[in-house]
């Protein structure tokens, strides 16, 4: 059976999904495009795959089959791909590791996003995010981690309840600062074993509630005719760094 008609309540709930509100409230969210749909199935994320009429995907997974209008107004893409995924989210996971990334107040989607890959990449064991950042499940945020979503320990808390859950397990907290820090490189080897990063707001950096509580502020050393970096680039700099 194809679903061709925009009335149907199937493809309304869907397209609901492109708003935060409803994937809180469902708590689901989409992925487009065949390489997150398969990220998310190797995960064991994925519930259901929307499919246009003569694709076919070889996953084992419930289909709904649409036309390419239907697909294209759930679609959150100009361009909207032959298949998108109905994902459930994952249950939080507070065992932390040994190597944590803490996000306060990140804004920008692509930001979060490109930290998220790079986290992966750099062997991060957890993500913490604070309740001000951008919504882990919006889809720019999805597209921008090209799938280490999935790959990776990610839960939201507050950021001071995270900086005591942190210290709570004896673990090292670094800050962020360009004028009071030490130069990532001076670091150990002992202290690069376990430890929390803290990465700051596009616009103001770490919060002051949360630098306070840090051991040490790293900085990244640098021309000085640059006054300060992407955080994103930053975050993956400092990930770099940690993981020589």
């Amino acid at each position: 059976m194809i679903i061709t008609s925009l009335d149907n309540n199937k493809v309304k709930d869907l397209i609901k999904l492109n708003m935060k509100k409803y994937r809180d409230l469902t708590s689901n969210f989409l992925v487009e495009g065949e390489h997150l749909v398969q990220e998310a199935y190797k995960s064991g994320c994925l519930e259901e795959i929307i499919i246009e009429d003569g694709y076919d995907i070889d996953i084992d997974c419930k289909r709904i089959v649409v036309t390419h209008e239907i697909l294209s107004k759930i679609s959150n893409l100009d361009n909207p791909p032959y298949v998108i995924g109905l994902c459930k989210k994952k249950s939080d996971n507070y065992n932390l590791g040994k190597r944590i990334l803490l996000l306060d107040e990140i804004q920008d989607p692509g930001n979060l996003g490109t930290i998220i890959r790079s986290a992966v990449a750099f062997n991060i064991d957890t993500i913490i995010l604070s309740e001000n950042c951008v919504d882990l499940y919006n889809p720019k945020v999805i597209r921008a981690t090209q799938g280490m979503i999935f790959h990776i320990n990610i839960f939201i808390m507050n950021g001071v309840d995270a900086i005591k859950l942190i210290k709570d397990n004896n673990i090292s907290i670094y800050g962020t600062d360009v004028n009071n820090g030490i130069d990532a490189r001076s670091l150990s080897d002992e202290d690069k074993q376990c430890f929390a990063l803290v990465m700051g707001n596009e616009g103001n950096g770490v919060r002051e509630s949360i630098k306070n509580l840090c051991d040490k502020n790293l900085y990244i050393n640098m021309n000085n005719n640059v006054e300060s970096l992407n955080v994103a680039i930053a975050t993956s700099i400092l990930l770099y760094e940690l993981g020589r």
